[in-house]
């Protein structure tokens, strides 16, 4: 009888190693591909600025392709979110190419979108389709969900800790238990290594100088942390409106994304305004060592929101990254702390905010930048994961814990004044 437990208990060990070396590989292979593709597409971009002006006709076959064969996968992330909260049905893997045609069209022809939900998305398709390979309960699927999320995240962005804790905490550890953890963590490293091995390079930032912790620069951190949770929720709450308006009043969903990349191309190229198209990872760059314009981190959430509200394809980090580093990067000159250091606080406290994930971001910003900053990068992040509003990029993300206290609180008060 114990023989046959341990051989059950090492067959089962063996079952998810086994499904995490898989995904991770193919995950991390995908990625790759995404993410050559994608460099790709923005130089080629870049080198012909004339094909701004075919955002339209990029928008139409966007909104064609998910209104005639991706109905069932349009939610994207928040789709992974429903099937984690309530099990249904398999994501259909068609998910995996139609988001990464979107993402590419998107930014070959100069929207203002990011690149994580493409890769979550895809991992998050090819996780699932182990469900039926395997033989998987709705338990066990959750735990596949929490794998594609973990590898795309890690993959995308070269920061396997962050990913295997995003995946965790993005779903606010619901239904986790030791081994979703420990497997979280192998998917991810084994995503991160697949890419590694593609010798697909991922962009450097660099925080020079470290600040010493004293009072006045803590109370400089805290005022980082509260503007980042107001930019996060400004970002979050444009999304949500341009998706509603597009929705509401343009009834047939291949329209929507054909008239947003009418009026994008119009302005962005009208006005000069390019350097807001695609990922906006040179600016981001130039924030750590320039000051950028206050308007700057404005102007991005205006026209990724308008993007991403409009049907476009691609994600949010990037762009929020873009707000964050901007942001910081102006207030450098007004707050006597070096801009570098302000620019990466802004860059992973917004992404907290928008997200609710103040422990992945805080992981994030230390893998990045490095431990030393580390203490500073935890209390920014915090500070704007509770300033941030109680609603954020994923629709259907489920929020709780001490944030959700916190905002229920404010209501019944707010209810007792009236």
């Amino acid at each position: 009888m114990a023989f046959q437990n341990l051989k059950k208990t090492l067959l089962t060990i063996f079952k998810w190693i086994l499904i995490c070396v898989l995904i991770g590989v193919l995950s991390g292979s995908a990625s790759a591909f995404f993410l050559l593709s994608l460099e790709w597409v923005t130089q080629f971009r870049i080198q012909h600025d004339w094909l701004i002006w075919l955002l339209p006709l990029g928008g139409l076959l966007v909104g064609f392709s998910y209104h005639y064969w991706g109905e069932s996968v349009v939610k994207g992330n928040n789709l992974l979110l429903e099937e984690y909260e309530t099990p249904k049905k398999v994501i259909p893997f068609k998910m995996a190419p139609l988001v990464l045609l979107g993402t590419l069209l998107t930014h070959l022809f100069g929207g203002s979108a990011g690149r994580e939900g493409t890769a979550v998305q895809m991992g998050g398709a090819i996780a699932d389709q182990f469900t039926k390979l395997f033989n998987l309960d709705n338990t066990e699927r959750r735990v596949l969900i929490i794998l594609g999320i973990s590898a795309g995240f890690a993959s995308v962005f070269g920061t396997p800790l962050a990913g295997a804790i995003f995946a965790l905490e993005v779903l606010y550890f619901s239904q986790i238990n030791i081994k979703s953890i420990l497997l979280s963590f192998l998917v991810a490293y084994a995503a991160y290594f697949t890419v590694e091995f593609w010798q697909v390079k991922h962009t450097h930032y660099n925080i020079p100088v470290v600040p010493e912790i004293s009072l006045t620069t803590l109370c400089y951190v805290i005022l980082i942390g509260l503007l980042s949770g107001f930019a996060a929720l400004l970002f979050s709450r444009s999304t949500h409106f341009w998706g509603s308006l597009f929705s509401k009043n343009i009834k047939y969903p291949p329209l929507r994304p054909f008239i947003g990349g009418i009026v994008l191309s119009i302005v962005l190229a009208g006005f000069g305004l390019t350097k807001f198209s695609g990922l906006g990872v040179p600016v981001i760059v130039d924030s750590f060592t320039n000051a950028n314009p206050w308007y700057d981190f404005l102007l991005k959430i205006l026209f990724t929101g308008f993007t991403l509200g409009a049907g476009f394809k691609g994600g949010e980090v990037t762009p929020l990254f873009f707000v964050g580093a901007t942001l910081g990067s102006a207030l450098s000159l007004v707050i006597p702390l070096p801009i570098a250091f302000l620019a990466g606080l802004g860059f992973v406290a917004v992404f907290s905010g928008a997200t609710h994930t103040p422990i992945a971001c805080t992981i994030m910003g230390m893998e990045l930048f490095g431990v030393q900053p580390g203490l500073f990068i935890a209390i920014a992040c915090l500070i704007a994961y509770f300033s941030s509003g109680s609603v954020g990029i994923y629709k259907s993300q489920i929020i709780k814990g001490a944030k959700y206290k916190l905002y229920q609180r404010l209501q019944r008060k707010e209810l007792e004044n009236l």
